[in-house]
């Protein structure tokens, strides 16, 4: 995993009264532990992915409450596991970034919200939505309202999280519906404090199980029993779900001293409005408003009696519904004119963005045009009238004390990733064989599609590169290239992609980049991770499942050979073979790498043995400064310096101490036929005898040719 909580862990054994501090993750691992789950599953996605190592940590503690944890193969897979509450009084809990790991989940999600559930079923959402998140911009909502699954938005500090986990439960079990509850990054890693309850053992766990199965064919997705299910939804179970939230107070009102107006936001967005409040005078650092608030901590569904009591004798209320479309806003319109309130004017996209994330900057415009419109004898307007001047102003000291722009910094592989020199070679392979069109994948090998490589014409989902050939490369002339890291191999490329190009005999080549580990969420371990996997656990290896399935024309390269990649290239894209050609390209990812043999090497070193690195430079003499090898490369730890030849101007290139000695770069170069600039020293700690004699020579060697070369330079 990305990192340790084995030291955190210790606060979720907290018992009543006790004060926890910590940040957001760990405090929905503790809400979790006082709510008595029977399980917990999940597939790892920012900004979710670090819930599941929490609980791989916390396994002892999960082990003596008799709670089951399991990481999915997939956040469907992840879904399915709820299927236990179905008919069973098991709490259970699941986690995965949303909105593509909901869209991956949403058919057993739709399944389990028609057949209902017994015990209680919350959805941990890790909603990637904003100016931080990777994905497609999408929001939760529309599946909740799609499948009436309950959704929760919770006020971001932890006593009011930790209060929504444990009160999503009830929520569950009272209508029979599962309950998502979704955080933003900025409240996954928020640091607070809560006060503690005692961790309660489950009804029923491997500790203490069930007897008797039940069989009610009324959860069965069969007709007619899905006609009841849906009958169900509408007539039981959404009225249970409104009863519940207004009798338990879940939303939350906030008077204020001017209640002309008012806000109806997320809870999400509640931290961001209170600060945007306090920089126009009207909150104060404690949270006081002098504006109205309801505070949404249930987004769906929605409370209409509430809404009208909120905006009753208002003129006009402010909606903060961040991203589109419009559901909060649209609902809220609907609930008033239905209750004949004509009176209250309903703000919300018209000062606000239609979307993308409400940050502090954009809650601030909004709130000031909203005031200036609504309240124009209401507030100071000179107060109104700063915001823009002070975030110009805020904008250009920051512009002052970096003395320059602060240049663009895309992402990009990270220094020795094994993925990098597989891009090189396909680069160098279109030199041989034209442009190539290749279908590109979720994961880190995504950064291909930038620059220096810019290779990757199309990116459809995690695991779906090879099934998204299946239309494009019949109409090519030559075979197109599909990419695949070994994550999403297991995700679901084996069966989405590779099963149907075996069946259907389509002559596509595939290149499985083979790191070991599902990196780009944290570096958690996959079935066929070969290092630091889990006791009990088995590796599969990924050429025999290929070989299994029928794939006959398969070839593991080392990643790092990039001549020995190009030429499998070449043969894969020219070879006469019919059907699907598989190049594993084996490198493990270097970030894992490195922990694992730094930790190695403090060890040897500590029992006096030997050590060795490969660390790679540039002859400052040799280089040619063409800039082939950062082109060809972009590997990070490759910089500029100046010439050390006063004749030279241009800068040479240099490697920096960044370099783990991966080799890239001199693979690179000698593939590309570029220069012979590059070379490998070797350095050792604690060295042997024969290390530091053969040292001493060729130091002394060194030194009498200086000698001879300048003797012969005087004379």
């Amino acid at each position: 995993m990305e990192k340790t909580y084995k030291q955190e862990v210790a606060a979720l054994t907290m018992g009543s009264g006790q004060v926890f501090h910590g940040e957001g993750i760990l405090a929905v691992t503790k809400a979790l532990l006082q709510s008595g789950v029977s399980y917990i599953g999940g597939y790892q996605g920012a900004p979710i992915s670090h819930l599941l190592d929490v609980l791989g940590d916390a396994s002892e503690i999960l082990d003596e409450l008799g709670v089951h944890f399991e990481t999915a193969a997939n956040e469907a897979g992840a879904a399915a596991m709820l299927a236990a509450s179905i008919s069973y009084p098991l709490r259970g809990a699941v986690s995965w970034k949303s909105i593509v790991g909901t869209n991956v989940a949403s058919d057993a999600l739709s399944n389990v919200a028609s057949a209902g559930v017994k015990g209680g079923a919350l959805i941990v959402l890790g909603e990637d939505y904003g100016e931080g998140a990777s994905i497609i911009q999408e929001r939760s909502h529309a599946i909740a309202m799609k499948s009436q699954i309950w959704l929760l938005d919770p006020r971001p500090n932890l006593s009011t999280i930790v209060d929504m986990v444990e009160q999503g439960f009830q929520l569950s079990e009272a209508s029979n519906t599962p309950v998502m509850l979704q955080l933003r990054i900025r409240a996954c890693h928020l640091h607070g404090s809560f006060v503690c309850k005692d961790n309660r053992a489950p009804k029923f766990s491997r500790k203490k199980q069930l007897k008797q199965p039940v069989f009610n064919f009324g959860v069965i997705p069969l007709p007619p029993s899905n006609y009841e299910q849906e009958k169900h939804k509408v007539e039981a179970r959404l009225p249970a779900a409104l009863k519940f939230i207004r009798e338990q107070n879940l939303n939350e009102f906030f008077d204020g001293s001017k209640r002309e107006v008012g806000l109806i936001l997320q809870g999400g967005l509640y931290n961001t409005v209170l600060r945007s409040l306090q920089q126009l005078g009207l909150a104060d650092a404690f949270g006081i408003s002098s504006i109205p608030l309801y505070v949404l901590n249930v987004t769906y569904p929605l409370l209409p009696d509430e809404i009208t009591r909120f905006c009753t004798g208002k003129r006009a209320v402010l909606v903060l519904e961040e991203g589109q479309p419009n559901f909060i806003e649209d609902a809220i319109n609907a609930a008033l004119r239905r209750a004949d309130n004509n009176n209250t004017f309903v703000i919300g996209k018209e000062v606000l963005p239609v979307a993308g994330e409400y940050t502090g900057e954009v809650v601030l415009r909004g709130l000031t045009q909203f005031l200036q419109l609504s309240m124009p004898d209401g507030v100071d307007q000179a107060v109104l009238a700063q915001p823009g001047d002070t975030i110009s102003e805020t904008k250009k000291q920051a512009a002052e004390l970096l003395g320059q722009p602060v240049p663009p910094r895309p992402p990009g592989f990270c220094v020795g990733c094994p993925e990098r020199p597989v891009f090189s070679a396909l680069k160098l392979a279109e030199k041989d064989v034209g442009k190539i069109h290749i279908s590109a994948d979720i994961g880190c090998h995504t950064f291909s599609t930038l620059a220096p490589f810019n290779l990757g014409n199309t990116v459809v989902g995690y695991g779906l590169g090879l099934a998204s050939s299946s239309a494009v490369a019949p109409m090519f002339s030559q075979r197109v290239v599909s990419i695949m890291g070994d994550g999403g191999f297991w995700h679901q490329g084996l069966t989405t992609g590779i099963a149907n190009a075996v069946f259907q005999n389509d002559d596509s080549v595939l290149i499985i980049l083979q790191n070991g580990y599902s990196s780009a969420t944290g570096a958690q371990q996959i079935p066929s991770s070969r290092n630091g996997i889990a006791s009990g656990t088995t590796t599969i290896g990924i050429k025999d499942v290929l070989q299994s399935m029928g794939v006959q024309w398969v070839r593991t390269v080392t990643s790092f050979e990039v001549g020995a990649m190009q030429a499998t290239l070449n043969e894969a894209l020219t070879t006469p073979h019919p059907g699907l050609k598989v190049i594993i390209a084996d490198g493990e990812c270097q970030l894992e790498k490195q922990r694992r043999v730094r930790v190695e090497n403090a060890q040897q070193l500590a029992a006096g043995q030997q050590v060795t690195r490969s660390r790679f430079g540039v002859d400052a003499d040799l280089c040619t400064g063409d800039r082939s090898c950062i082109r060809l490369s972009g590997c990070p730890s490759l910089t500029l310096k100046d010439n050390p030849d006063p004749l030279r101007t241009d800068p040479v290139t240099t490697v920096n101490n960044s370099c783990v000695g991966c080799g890239t770069c001199g693979e690179v170069a000698h593939a590309a036929t570029l220069c012979p600039s590059f070379y490998q020293a070797e350095i050792v700690r604690n060295p042997g005898w024969l290390d530091r004699t053969l040292d001493r020579l060729r130091r002394s060697v060194i030194k009498r040719l200086q000698r001879s070369t300048t003797a012969g330079e005087n004379a």
